[in-house]
């Protein structure tokens, strides 16, 4: 599987935003519809405005992407017919790549799957907030960054993609 990782480009933003939904309808059910299209709209205007790297398949189609902001990962999403096969991973290495080890993140605390997912890639919990950044009831835990005895995630990646 040939996978190639761009800068935002402009004629992908209705796949980003798609990819964005397939993937927030498979992991976060915790959200109502009404919920759903008040945050895709968010997402559709944000991305534009954010640092955004896109994940390609071997067809040049994205795939999943990643929004930064300074350090900050604002947003990682992966079709979420593709999870599971390292493109998250391989996001997180292109963090890593362009903006040093001192990442920050925030997810939703009822989307188990993605706090695995950074944890496994070396993510600690550093805080909790009750509410997420739009004042609604769907707590956030920040997390950072700790590879302190664990593998950095782009050497890990290099056996789990190729």
């Amino acid at each position: 599987m040939k996978l190639e990782i761009v800068p935002y480009r402009e004629q992908d933003h209705d796949q980003l935003v798609s990819i964005w939904e397939r993937a927030v309808r498979a992991t976060h059910t915790f959200l109502a519809e009404h919920d759903i299209t008040f945050y895709k709209r968010m997402v559709s205007e944000a991305l534009p405005e954010v640092e955004v790297w896109e994940v390609l398949d071997s067809e040049g189609e994205p795939a999943g992407f990643m929004a930064l902001d300074g350090n900050h990962i604002e947003m990682l999403f992966v079709d979420a017919d593709r999870h599971g096969q390292g493109l998250g991973r391989l996001l997180i290495s292109q963090a890593i790549d362009i903006k040093g080890k001192h990442l920050k993140v925030d997810v939703n605390e009822q989307n188990e799957g993605a706090t695995r997912f950074y944890t496994r890639m070396g993510f600690v919990q550093t805080g909790r907030s009750e509410l997420d950044g739009s004042g609604k009831p769907f707590p956030l835990l920040h997390l950072e960054l700790k590879l302190k005895g664990m593998k950095d995630p782009r050497e890990r990646l290099t056996t789990q993609i190729n």
